[in-house]
């Protein structure tokens, strides 16, 4: 049994302690500073109700010091810890992506990863190891859910967030990586964690703050089945391929071997993981960059018609109800509106990278006046494309009749357009700024480049700004 699914990924998990390519630890090193950038600015946010709440459940719950809330300082145990960070750090839908399997593995692999790292003391080293292994792990399993003849992820064809499914199991072996189960023990984890792996993404559409609250369960449920496993509990050995496995469970059997196990350890999907520029959901991006592009050529006022083209596929999410993305309910539905987004690209600061997390402070009746313009169609290009890339067209026209287009073939942060250093230095800046000082910031950043361990990282993160907001909310 020692080669079914679960053991190889497991194997390749253990592997990882022995050292990491020059590149992976790099990248990790990024992916880390992103996620505590990401929850630190999240405290900021107006519309950020869940991510409070979800402190003052676990709060209730009480339990052992082990681990720190970011930028609170709270100490709780440390499944409730990774609870409250992951949510932070999907709060503002920030958070990096994977492509093709649209997924974001950062968010749950990263807290869970800190937590249980912060829990035993564990070193820099062992932490970069942990969330590498992970992120590895949820992307690979993403991936394996992309048919190309599908033309789509299976699981969000079926309503299900691969992000929180797929997240649990790769924040347990991060976890569990850290907790220094052997490879058998990592396989009990992934084991136990497919049992606790869920999400539905409703919300995306009509609104609700559950979503955000996704990637902290996996991180909750990954630590928790690390530890489960660390005192005796064991998984299925047959757990993902199974006649009632992962995924047969979820995708009805149909997925792709080879892209979950191939060239483990070779062909890094970390690598492929793509940052966000803008704090959006990331259907939301090829057409904010076309928004940005027409931008510089027109002036808004003159704008009588919008028609913006994207993949097909995305229309629910970004366009549909019609009414309800003309019109959201919240600041934090509107960044899963396509109307919405576009129309603040057009009318927003511009600050940061082009759209910034102020520019969702509230919903500003100039854009929702201008979102009311704008039509969402099919494109086939865009369709033809995706998921390997995100695309979009969009054509403006203007009083006297005159027609403006844009089209892009892959949104800024992607392997083609990657965001530059110094993007990614001033997404963190503007993101930590929310909550701490500059002197802080600074320090973080050398810190996690340094290889900190996550107890240093995780104080340096405390900030009276992020505190208050958590009182004041509860």
């Amino acid at each position: 049994m020692t080669t079914t699914h679960v053991r190889l990924l497991a194997d390749f998990a253990a592997s990882c302690r022995d050292g990491l390519p020059a590149a992976v630890r790099t990248d990790v090193e990024g992916r880390v500073l992103d996620v505590l950038g990401n929850c630190l600015a999240a405290y900021a946010e107006p519309d950020g109700d869940a991510a409070p709440a979800v402190l003052r459940a676990v709060r209730r719950w009480s339990g052992a010091e082990e681990a720190t809330a970011i930028g609170s300082g709270h100490r709780l145990p440390a499944p409730s810890a990774a609870l409250v960070n992951g949510t932070l750090a999907h709060a503002l839908d920030y958070d990096d992506t994977h492509l093709p399997s649209v997924l974001h593995p950062s968010a749950p692999v990263v807290p869970a990863a800190l937590a249980a790292a912060e829990a035993t003391g564990a070193g820099g080293a062992e932490l970069a190891a942990a969330v590498a292994a992970g992120i590895e792990v949820c992307n690979r399993l993403g991936m394996a859910s992309y048919l190309p003849e599908a033309g789509n992820s299976l699981f969000f064809d079926r309503g299900q967030h691969a992000t929180s499914i797929c997240g649990t199991l790769g924040a347990a072996v991060a976890a569990g990586m850290v907790y220094g189960l052997p490879a058998a023990g990592l396989a009990d984890a992934i084991g136990i964690a497919a049992s606790m792996g869920s999400g539905v993404i409703e919300a995306n559409r009509t609104g609700g703050t559950v979503k955000r609250v996704h990637c902290g369960w996996a991180a909750h449920a990954g630590v928790s089945a690390a530890v489960m496993a660390l005192e005796g509990v064991t998984g299925p050995p047959t757990v993902l391929e199974g006649r009632f496995g992962f995924f047969q469970a979820w995708l009805d059997g149909r997925y792709d071997a080879g892209a979950l196990l191939d060239d483990l350890g070779d062909r890094w999907e970390l690598l492929r993981t793509v940052y966000k520029p803008y704090p959006t959901n990331h259907f939301t991006h090829p057409a904010i960059d076309c928004a940005l592009a027409l931008r510089e050529r027109l002036d808004p006022v003159q704008i009588e018609e919008i028609e913006l083209g994207v993949a097909a596929p995305v229309l629910r999410t970004i366009a549909e109800p019609p009414e309800e993305k003309a019109a959201p309910r919240s600041p934090y539905h509107a960044k899963f509106s396509g109307p919405y987004t576009v129309a603040t690209a057009f009318l927003g600061s511009g600050a940061v990278l082009g759209v910034s997390p102020d520019d969702f402070a509230d919903l500003d009746p100039a854009r929702l006046a201008l979102a009311a313009r704008v039509r969402c169609v099919a494109d086939a290009r865009a369709t033809e494309l995706f998921p390997r890339s995100f695309a979009a067209v969009l054509r403006v026209r203007l009083a006297g009749g005159a027609v403006l287009e844009h089209r892009v073939d892959s949104s800024r942060g992607s392997p083609e357009h990657p965001l530059t250093v110094e993007d990614l230095a001033r997404k963190f800046r503007d993101n930590a700024g929310r909550a701490l000082p500059e002197d802080r910031v600074a320090a973080l950043v050398a810190a996690a480049r340094a290889g900190a361990s996550a107890t240093q990282l995780l104080s340096l993160s405390v900030s009276p700004v992020a505190a208050t907001g958590a009182r004041d909310r509860g």
